[in-house]
């Protein structure tokens, strides 16, 4: 199989990928519960960008920057619960719009990382690590 950057025949895989990753997600996230580490352990399912809602002449997806898709389970969060949807093609956010910087704050807050941390970039300046995100209220 292929990996994930799926510009032609797109059912063909995720056919094979789609239930791959359902699996393991899924068993990650019980075995976590089962064992009550749940609060301890933040799980994060996201990519960099999201697909185009329509199919190309390859019968694949092109990259698509307006929507992307991200689950969160555990990390002591409110997790169980749906938070903003897409318009009605999946073309751009119509609601509860997350960005990365909220992402960011999010698992900064999970891992109690002062959200005022910076690291050193390789000319000796410090660089915020976040710009204004502020965690997903929905879920804290």
């Amino acid at each position: 199989l292929q990996g994930w950057d799926m510009h032609g025949n797109v059912k063909g895989g995720m056919n094979g990928r789609g239930p791959q990753v359902d699996r393991a997600v899924s068993a990650f996230i019980d075995d976590i519960h089962q064992r009550g580490l749940d609060r301890n352990i933040l799980f994060v399912l996201t990519g960099e960008f999201g697909r185009t809602p329509r199919i190309n002449k390859n019968a694949g997806r092109d990259h698509w920057g307006a929507l992307s898709t991200l689950a969160l389970a555990g990390g002591g969060l409110r997790v169980g619960q749906t938070v903003g949807e897409s318009s009605s093609k999946a073309e751009r956010p119509r609601s509860n719009r997350i960005t990365p910087q909220a992402l960011m704050a999010t698992v900064f807050h999970v891992l109690a990382i002062a959200p005022e941390t910076h690291f050193i970039d390789p000319g000796g300046r410090p660089v915020p690590m976040l710009n204004d995100g502020k965690p997903i209220s929905a879920l804290v």
